[in-house]
């Protein structure tokens, strides 16, 4: 009943806040202005960081009522709401003015190592071979940082068209909840519960066509939670790579291409795999129904696959998969002129929106 119960209060909070939000934008001045690398036509609330993060936390309140038997998970969520206050306000800021590139990387850097002291660490990970390998803590805390800056950004990344990064990081959720309910970690099972909430009642404004984008704020809090409670469950590295493979292959894309064509690996580009299908054709509906297909049929490989190898096989299968096709989308749409859709692309000089 705690579980319903939490999910209700992020499902409600979200629902009832992000209208409220959207009709805040405007005398804000956080919209999100048609420009030559988007491809909406008019002004857009760009506030979707506010209902997110207030109906998550809202939620996070409300399942401390749930007994603890660890001490120090207090102090992690302490580091939890601390990070996320830090990204909020910095991707805000944003959503607001557009801020450097450098800047919103270092308040990443920042919020993670938030976490990292809060007790946020990985230690360890499971080997493709079988036991855990295990590392010294100098390493942890640098993976660790990496690996919170990698997915919050991975999720800002996939925010291209509506409803993407939100729907994919709620059927992410739904996994990590029932595995932590499989550990009998029901206090990360609530954590999940109030993300999946929270995302669930924001979703229904911003599926196509959308009345309000999740904003870089939005975007990065997703990304934030999502990351640490990958971290602090016992989903493990593996997991979370499997539920994400897509995006993180994309991103990883992304990176190499334009380090290989001499550019930065933060410069703006339309060249996303769902901009690239987009381009070749596809709706918006059916992008984001595809990428929802994916994380779903990832998210059941990582909870019946019993070895650290198979997920491991998975995941190489996937990546590679999505290797084919984003070869495949570049070829096709390098064919095609860009289509017009009511929605933003990414991209304004800045990490995330890369």
């Amino acid at each position: 009943m705690i579980f319903l119960f939490v999910f209700a209060t992020a499902f409600l909070v979200a629902l009832g806040i992000t209208p409220l939000a959207a009709r805040l934008a405007p005398r804000l001045g956080t919209m999100d202005q048609p420009a030559a690398r988007r491809i909406h036509h008019v002004p857009m609330p760009r506030f979707g960081g506010l209902p997110l993060f207030v109906a998550f936390f809202a939620a996070v309140a409300v399942s401390l009522v749930y007994p603890r038997s660890d001490q120090y998970e207090l102090l992690r969520l302490g580091g939890l709401f601390g990070g996320a206050v830090v990204l909020f306000f910095v991707g805000a800021y944003d959503d607001h003015r557009e801020l450097k590139a450098l800047p919103q990387l270092l308040a990443q850097i920042i919020a993670a190592s938030m976490a990292v002291g809060a007790g946020v660490l990985i230690r360890e990970v499971n080997s493709p071979l079988g036991g855990l390998l295990k590392f010294e803590t100098w390493f942890a805390v640098l993976f660790t940082v990496f690996w919170i800056v990698g997915m919050a950004n991975t999720v800002n990344w996939l925010d291209g068209i509506d409803g993407l990064a939100g729907g994919v990081v709620a059927i992410a959720g739904v996994f990590l909840f029932i595995h932590a309910l499989r550990q009998e970690q029901y206090s990360i099972a609530l954590l999940a519960a109030a993300l999946v909430g929270a995302v669930l009642g924001f979703l229904p404004f911003n599926f196509s066509p959308a009345r309000i984008f999740l904003g870089t704020a939005g975007a990065l809090v997703l990304g934030y939670a999502l990351s640490v409670l990958s971290i602090i469950g016992a989903a493990r590295v593996a997991f979370a790579l499997l539920l994400l493979g897509i995006p993180i292959m994309d991103v990883a894309w992304q990176i190499v291409s334009r380090v290989r064509l001499g550019t930065s690996p933060f410069s703006p580009t339309r060249t996303h795999l769902h901009h690239r299908l987009l381009d070749a054709g596809l709706s918006q509906r059916t992008i984001v129904l595809l990428y929802y297909g994916f994380t779903a049929i990832s998210g059941l490989l990582a909870l019946v696959l019993p070895l650290g190898f198979y997920k491991l096989i998975a995941l190489v299968v996937i990546g590679f998969g999505a290797l084919l096709l984003l070869i495949r989308m570049s070829q096709r749409a390098d064919d095609r002129p860009p289509t017009t859709d009511h929605r933003q692309t990414t991209e304004v000089n800045k990490i995330p929106r890369a």
